[in-house]
Order: structure tokens, then C-alpha cells, then sequence
């Protein structure tokens, strides 16, 4: 899962460890695993793993990992090989000790080969820079054809060493390319060092990874933002030029910015009321109302619930279950009112969707199958009603089981991802969840009928493996909440940008009655 790389704030404080981060860094890795350590249980999670490279053992990964610093805290970084010529292993070192020695370390194997991490604390530059380039008469590489030409660009780091940060698409069968433009973070192009040397190289792609190097040119930020003029006309090696045609910049909008421009979270919970949940009079069920802790369903709902709802301003929430057979004929239905009024399912807060809850387990009966197209398909609805930014859908899904509609969730969740809404699934109780990691497309985008969804919109976590070893469930929620939370904000803003939808300004700061500054409108 791709973590939040938004630099708009450098001190995000962490609910789990109550630590404000020093600062951000960005580490680079030559496949790779990286993992970071709870503080609590002191067990070790995926934080990201780098992309595949064919057919080389000096891999330079594009792909980066943006971590907090702690200077209190000793922050162990274990990082998985994989691809390299001996078996996969684990290596484990101290960021504080990556940050050292030019930011840069290497990590010798056991018998050859070695992995080279380098750390650098990131700017909080928040512009990206479009260009766009073209090439003029490159070598001919291929035997039967023309090339293959794409570019690689590097930033230079302050020890001297360079670090990929961008690869261009490969234009196939031709001496003079015109690559589509490309958008680069300012702070990964030059971390903000506008003079930083800026080195880009050509290479002609072949089939089984081994690339031609064709030429390479060094320039910097400054000088590709005077755009198309004679200083951006590039004479490389063996006589061809690359050319600038186009360079633009704009301020990345972050998460913040849309909500402080008024933008509203709508919140709906969607509760799994199917029969393999057990008879809720009994202790074993995991509906089973304990008056002394809540249950997995109930900690679930409270742990999103409560971050999620002071985005939305009204704090009324439609709540829905769906599995269960309804009063007064036994009808089953898969989006059903939790307060049993169809006209209004909205619950006032969090508090007002237990209850709901409750009062349900009292009178629907559990059954089945287990089907989430429905719940999908009606917050859609919404959706589809307003897509001008002004409104931004989350659906909280806790479900027990093995999805039964397979075919028709796939199907609603590649709709959806056109919408301005995200999908967040919690399983509860310890079966299998294989179907889920599925609909979650972190690693491969779900389809529907040969179509791939536009963008990831679903999130799934099991409950179980958030749950505190001693028995403190604050701290088992909260763990729950950080991690099912993480991928709002990019899929939030990866809808945003995909529309071309700014966020609105701020309102101006209230000075209070008593205030007598006077602010002119401009």
C-alpha cells in the first residue's frame, strides 16, 4: 500500500505514539521490502515494497519510502531482498544511522552483491513541475528497426551521488521522439534547491531489461523553468539534441486544503447481519452485546466513526446492515435502515448509529448470503449526485465473512472509483479473507468485464490483527483508525486531481466580536 506522501504539514502528530515527527525523510533503496516496528507490540508491518526490475543486478529503484523522523526514538528499518543472486534475507539497520555519513549506507550480503540506502530530509516544497520534451536524431540502436527511446532523470544528492526520480515512457521505433509530458515533485526533482544539478539520460529499451545507453545532459531547476528557449537545447553526446518544449509549474493541493475549503466528508456504515455471525444472545456471537466492552462490530464503527466524522458538519450518518431477514414477512434484504425508516437512515453521530445498531440485533433476523454490491450501488447514488468537490464519500463496510456477490461488487467498485467516494472494509471474527486482499487492488487493480477500475477506492484490514495483546481496546481501536484511514487522503485527492477540481479558498480567520480589525475583500 502506497503511503500519504503530503508534505503540506511537517509536524503530523501520531495518535498511536503521541510523538510529533522531527521531520520527513526520503529513503531510497537498490526488490525490496521495507518494514517498520509498532511501538507498542513491537511487531513488524509492511511499510512498502519498491517495483520489480528484469534482468539486472544493480537495480536503481524509481519507488521511495517517506518516513517521520524521530531523534528520541530508535527507529529500526528491517528491508527484505529479493531478486539478488543468494536467498531472500532480512537486513536490519537504524535510521539515525542511515541519516549519518552523507545520508547514504551500504549493507554488504552474505556471499555477494550488497543493497545501498540512502536518507534525505525532504523540503516542504509543495509544487510539481509539467514539462514536456522531444529528441532529434539519436543513434540507432536496434539491428532491425529504429530505437526505443525513453528518459531517466536524477537528482544529485549532497554527497555528490545521484538518485533516479523519474523515468519517461518509452516511445517505440523512432530517431526523433516527442515523450508525453511528464509531472515531477519539485521536492523530487531538486528537493527545493532550485540550482541542484539535474542529470537526465537516454536510453534505447529493450525487451529483456538490458536498456542501450544512448547520451546523458545535466541541467537544474532553474534553467528548465526559464521553458522553450535556447538555454534549454541540450547537444548530447554523438551529435543529437534534446529540446524542452514546454515547462509549467503549479502548488500541489493537499487533503487539508479542500477541507478547510469547505469540502464535506458524508460517512455511511454498512453492518453485516448474516447468520455466520452467530446468535447474538450468545456469548460466542460476534454481535453479542457485552455491557461491559463493545463488541469487534462496535469498536470497528467507533474507531473510523469518530475521526471520520468531524469532517462532515452535520454529524448525521445513514447507517445500513444488510444479510437479514426484516419484519414483518421474513423479506431478505441487503441495504436495510438501521433506524427502519427507509425514508431517513440518517443517525445522529456515532452514538446515534450504536443505538441503531442495537435496537436492530433485537428485531431483524440474521441470514444471508453475504452481498455488498447493494450498500456499494447506494452510496454511489450519492456520489454520482455531486461530483463538483464539493462532497467526498466514505462507506465503512464491517463484514464477518466470504463476499457471495463477487462478480457484482467488482463490477459496482469499478463504477464507483469514477465517483468522489472511497470504500473501507473491516472483517471481523477469523475466517478466511482471501476475497477481500482481492477487492483491496493493492497490488493488482480490480476489473470488472476486461475494465480496470480508474483509481484504488478500497481498503481492507481483519480487525484481529490490530487487537491489543493485554486486552486494551482504545489502543486496538486507534491502531485500527490509523491504518483503514491512511489511504483517504490520496484516494481523496487522486479523485480531486483526476477532475481537475481545486479546492476552494479558506474562509477568512474569525476575529471575534470584540475584534476591530476591519479585512478589505479582494
Amino acid at each position: 500500500m502506497d503511503k500519504p506522501e503530503d508534505m503540506s504539514s511537517v509536524y503530523e502528530f501520531d495518535p498511536i505514539t503521541g510523538n510529533i515527527p522531527a521531520t520527513k525523510v526520503e529513503i531510497t533503496v537498490s526488490l525490496c521490502v521495507l518494514y517498520t516496528q509498532g511501538v507498542e507490540t513491537k511487531q513488524w508491518r509492511e511499510f512498502g515494497r519498491t517495483e520489480v526490475i528484469d534482468n539486472t543486478l544493480n537495480p536503481d529503484f524509481v519507488r521511495k519510502y517517506i518516513l517521520d523522523y524521530f531523534f528520541e526514538e530508535k527507529q529500526n528499518l528491517p528491508i527484505e531482498k529479493f531478486g539478488f543472486p543468494y536467498t531472500k534475507g532480512f537486513k536490519r539497520l537504524k535510521l539515525s544511522l542511515s541519516l549519518n555519513n552523507g545520508g547514504t549506507r551500504r549493507i554488504p550480503g552474505k556471499k555477494c552483491g550488497s543493497i545501498i540506502l540512502s536518507a534525505e530530509e525532504l523540503s516542504n516544497c509543495r509544487d510539481s513541475a509539467t514539462m514536456q520534451f522531444c529528441a532529434n536524431k539519436l543513434d540507432k540502436k536496434d539491428f532491425f528497426g529504429k530505437s526505443d527511446p525513453f528518459m531517466v532523470f536524477y537528482r544529485s544528492n549532497e554527497d555528490g551521488t545521484f538518485t533516479i526520480c523519474h523515468k519517461t515512457e518509452v516511445v517505440k521505433n523512432t530517431l526523433n521522439p516527442v515523450w508525453q509530458s511528464i509531472t515531477i515533485p519539485v521536492r523530487a526533482l531538486c528537493n527545493g534547491d532550485y540550482d541542484r544539478t539535474i542529470k537526465v539520460e537516454v536510453y534505447d529499451w529493450d525487451r529483456d531489461g538490458s536498456h542501450d545507453f544512448i547520451g546523458e545532459f545535466t541541467t537544474s531547476y532553474r534553467e528548465l523553468a526559464r521553458g522553450q528557449s535556447q538555454f534549454n537545447i541540450y547537444e548530447v553526446s554523438n551529435a543529437f539534441i534534446v529540446t524542452l518544449l514546454s515547462f509549467s509549474v503549479e502548488s500541489e493541493s493537499t487533503f487539508l486544503d479542500y477541507i478547510k475549503g469547505g469540502t464535506q466528508i458524508n460517512f455511511t456504515v454498512a453492518i453485516d447481519f448474516t447468520a455466520s455471525n452467530g446468535n447474538p444472545s450468545q456469548s460466542t456471537s460476534l454481535h453479542y452485546m457485552n455491557p461491559y466492552q463493545l463488541n469487534a462490530y462496535a469498536m470497528a464503527l467507533r474507531a473510523v466513526g469518530e475521526i471520520i466524522q468531524d469532517y462532515d458538519s452535520d454529524k448525521m450518518f445513514p447507517a445500513l446492515g444488510f444479510g437479514a431477514k426484516l419484519p414483518p414477512d421474513g423479506r431478505v434484504s441487503h441495504e436495510f435502515p438501521l433506524n427502519g425508516n427507509i425514508e431517513n437512515p440518517y443517525c445522529n453521530g456515532i452514538e446515534g448509529i450504536l443505538e441503531a445498531y442495537h435496537q436492530s440485533l433485537k428485531t431483524v433476523q440474521l441470514y444471508g448470503p453475504t452481498n455488498f454490491a447493494p450498500v456499494v450501488n447506494h452510496v454511489a447514488r450519492y456520489a454520482a449526485a455531486v461530483q463538483d468537490g464539493s462532497q467526498y464519500f466514505v462507506l465503512l463496510i464491517i463484514t464477518d465473512g466470504v463476499i457471495s456477490d463477487m462478480a457484482q461488487t467488482k463490477e459496482a467498485i469499478v463504477n464507483g472509483a469514477k465517483l468522489p467516494m472511497s470504500i473501507i472494509i473491516v472483517g471481523v471474527g477469523q475466517a478466511e479473507f482471501d476475497a477481500m486482499v482481492e477487492l483491496d487492488g493493492d497490488d493488482i487493480r480490480i476489473s470488472s468485464r476486461g475494465k480496470p477500475a480508474e483509481r484504488d477506492i478500497v481498503q481492507f484490514v481483519p480487525f484481529r490483527d490490530y487487537m491489543d495483546r493485554t486486552g486494551n481496546h482504545v489502543l486496538s481501536m486507534a491502531r485500527l483508525a490509523k491504518d483503514v484511514l491512511a489511504e483517504i487522503p490520496d484516494q481523496f485527492i487522486s479523485y480531486m486531481k483526476s477532475r481537475g477540481i481545486k479546492p476552494n479558498p479558506a474562509p477568512p480567520p474569525y476575529t471575534g466580536p470584540g475584534n476591530t480589525h476591519h479585512h478589505t475583500q479582494i
